[in-house]
């Protein structure tokens, strides 16, 4: 719409500044003034931000209930986020931290590492491929930590359950510590523990504990000690507990004690370390290429790299899939209810914004005002949201699986800032379509 200079008494045009809130230019001169909006482009944006801050402050009360649902949002993807995370990397973690390119199965596996076995003898025909630098058979299980002491109630505290991780001391599938040392011995009754399992049982380097174990029908009890302290580890929602490979098959749970003779050792999967080039684009050509030589050259096995790997493990899937969804419905939910919330106030703000047109006000002058306001509740409710979150978080239990990240959180942060603006698209819209005479009453 074409801008209107209005031709009034300036004593009309204080009482127009007064009414509306606007900051109006009046222009003397000797027979008359002026009072309009500034016409020039420049001070659009300065004008839409005045008019926002204006409205905001007078209508505090209002907007910042509008921000605490946002808030509430805000809560909710952050959680929800944190969630995934934690319960993703506590089924992978271990797997997306192997030192290796590929992870090798049983051929008719299906990728499921409980029902996969791979033999010695296998191993070491891996092991004389081309292009391989090191294979490291491992071995999944679970045991329980006794914890000592006594709970508050006087009763024996309830044992630890991990994952325990059997490795060959060297060779990929043992990771790195930072604190103590590494595996030396195949049969040494030694572990490395990740730091979850530090923490939680109050073990450090050079402590013995004991491991409880099903053997048949009977539990059985296994001490060994801590000789490294690595990050966190988990494997199937447990943190983890690495022990070589041989000390491992002797403490892992046994349907029957005598069903597997240490001769015919054998384990899950095989992580293969390969001689790959600088590049990363030949890299992952490399990694392709030597999985299918490994299928072809080694029979009976299924190489993959390792992001197909810990995809694959048993729930991952479903399970990001069910948070994502969750995640997604959220923002939905926000979109809905900010833009219903807007158009209310668009609707209440017709005669308004019919007054502001009528004086000069252009189309981009509303809009910008409109998204400026919608954006800076936005951003207010987000910001608490975050904080109260965050605080939060800092206080939760070691055991809770929520885990934020600076990815994870900029992803969910950026999503519900953009939900204010997606809302609100149909407001400002009908903001643009009113007609000044239409809206002052003037005109059918």
């Amino acid at each position: 719409m074409r801008a209107l200079n209005l031709t009034i008494n300036p004593v009309h045009c204080g009482l127009l500044h007064a009414l509306l809130g606007l900051t109006l230019i009046v222009v003397q001169f000797p027979r008359f003034s002026v009072c309009r909006l500034m016409p020039y482009q420049g001070a659009v944006v300065h004008m839409g931000a005045y008019l926002a801050f204006k409205e905001l402050w007078r209508n505090r009360g209002r907007y910042l209930l509008v921000s605490l649902v946002v808030a509430l949002l805000t809560a909710l993807v952050l959680f929800v986020a944190g969630l995934g995370e934690g319960l993703g990397l506590g089924n992978i973690e271990y797997l997306k931290n192997l030192d290796a390119q590929l992870v090798v199965y049983q051929a008719d596996a299906q990728l499921l590492i409980a029902g996969s076995r791979i033999p010695r003898a296998t191993v070491r025909a891996i092991e004389r491929v081309e292009g391989v630098v090191a294979a490291g058979p491992i071995e999944f299980s679970r045991v329980s930590i006794v914890l000592p002491g006594t709970t508050p109630q006087g009763t024996p505290r309830r044992p630890l359950d991990v994952s325990l991780i059997q490795v060959e001391p060297g060779r990929p599938g043992e990771p790195p510590v930072r604190l103590g040392r590494q595996l030396l011995n195949r049969r040494g009754r030694e572990a490395i523990i990740d730091a979850l399992v530090a923490r939680r049982a109050g073990l450090s380097v050079g402590d013995e504990f004991t491991i409880q174990s099903l053997q048949g029908t009977r539990r059985e009890f296994y001490t060994l000690r801590v000789v490294g302290i690595s990050t966190s580890q988990q494997y199937s929602i447990q943190p983890s507990v690495i022990v070589p490979l041989l000390t491992g098959d002797q403490i892992k749970p046994k349907a029957n004690v005598e069903d597997r003779p240490v001769s015919d050792l054998s384990s899950n999967v095989v992580a293969v370390k390969l001689d790959l080039p600088a590049d990363p684009r030949e890299a992952q050509s490399v990694v392709t290429a030597m999985g299918e030589r490994l299928e072809d050259q080694v029979k009976g096995i299924e190489a993959v790299d390792i992001k197909t790997a810990y995809e694959n493990t048993p729930g991952y899937s479903a399970q990001q899939g069910t948070l994502n969804t969750q995640r997604y419905f959220a923002l939905v939910i926000g979109v809905l209810v900010l833009g219903g919330f807007f158009q209310i106030q668009a609707l209440q703000k017709v005669p308004q914004i019919g007054v502001l047109k009528a004086i000069g006000a252009s189309n981009l002058t509303v809009a910008a005002a409109s998204l400026i306001q919608i954006t800076l509740v936005t951003l207010v409710g987000v910001f608490i949201g975050s904080v109260v979150v965050l605080t939060l978080a800092l206080t939760l239990p070691v055991g809770i699986p929520i885990v934020f990240t600076p990815q994870t959180v900029a992803t969910a942060l950026v999503s519900l800032i953009m939900i204010g603006p997606v809302g609100g698209l149909v407001s400002i819209r009908y903001s643009l379509r009113v007609e000044p005479l239409t809206a002052l009453g003037l005109s059918s």
